[in-house]
């Protein structure tokens, strides 16, 4: 994927609260509609934040959870796909029926691929259990139903992971098949009351080789434990029978929540333990690593 989207951040509306919790009641269900209204974002090409975004329209959100929990108990879940319209009327478009009571709301919009397996358990606990996170968008927050009136919620999402992006500026040699990107850090799991990951212990990606123009770009996502985190990453480039044919290590990573990291240089030389990665972040200057 060429394009790198930045989200900026965004205010969520929360309801009014009384300052005593309602206990939920059995007596009578209250009609509530939730709307993701969208998301706005910059993008790496644009100096500008732009407009914000539908999310009906936003093609890298092809699924949106929503879950709301009565304490640790969950009491309405529902899933929209994109590509199956039997699970929405109006994607991004949410209708349940709760009794009065206070909740706590989980809406996560994410990107999909065929094996996923994308879980939330709680407001303070969700990943994804397969290889790879995906892009993720989040909104955690208290609904209380105090009366029988209907009620109506509007909700922005904001991006809560990174991305790390692997761009040569050689083509890559004979036998290179795919690459391996190991975190020393970070997670792809994700608190979605905070936006940061649950634990610290790292993962590795494997993506096939994608090369356009004659340059490889291959990218994966993460989670912090913090809004910035340094980490080591190490990228090794793989054969068609997962033959490690050479490793390069990158120290002192810095990442940053709703930002890209890119490394970008030559990889595929006669020597490639001689070659140099600049890293772009983003947010702050080059960093150049020797090799």
């Amino acid at each position: 994927m060429n394009k790198n989207i930045l989200l900026t951040s965004l205010a969520l509306f929360f309801v009014a609260c009384s300052t005593k919790d309602i206990e939920p009641s059995d007596n009578q269900l209250v009609p509530v509609t939730i709307r993701l209204s969208g998301f706005s974002f910059t993008q790496e090409e644009l100096p500008a934040t732009r407009a914000a975004e539908d999310v009906a329209d936003y093609s890298d959100v092809k699924a949106i959870d929503l879950k709301f929990f009565a304490g640790a108990t969950e009491v309405f879940s529902h899933t929209q796909l994109k590509s199956d319209e039997s699970t929405y009327t109006t994607f991004g478009e949410f209708s349940a029926n709760l009794p009065i009571g206070s909740y706590t709301m989980v809406a996560v919009a994410r990107n999909v691929s065929t094996g996923d397996v994308f879980t939330i358990t709680s407001p303070t606990q969700a990943a994804y259990t397969t290889e790879r996170a995906r892009e993720t968008f989040c909104a955690t927050q208290s609904v209380t139903v105090t009366s029988t009136t209907p009620l109506d919620l509007d909700v922005a999402l904001s991006r809560i992971m990174s991305m790390f992006r692997i761009v040569s500026t050689d083509a890559p040699s004979a036998g290179v098949s795919k690459i391996r990107t190991t975190y020393a850090a970070g997670s792809k799991a994700f608190n979605p009351t905070t936006g940061l990951a649950t634990d610290d212990d790292g993962f590795a990606v494997t993506n096939s080789k994608n090369v356009k123009d004659g340059v490889l770009n291959v990218y994966s996502n993460l989670f912090l434990s913090t809004d910035e985190q340094t980490m080591n990453v190490t990228i090794e480039v793989l054969d068609a029978s997962d033959n490690v044919l050479f490793t390069k290590l990158l120290e002192n990573v810095s990442f940053k929540r709703n930002r890209v990291t890119k490394a970008i240089g030559a990889m595929f030389g006669t020597d490639p333990s001689e070659s140099t990665f600049k890293l772009e972040t983003e947010w702050l200057d080059p960093i150049e690593v020797t090799f």
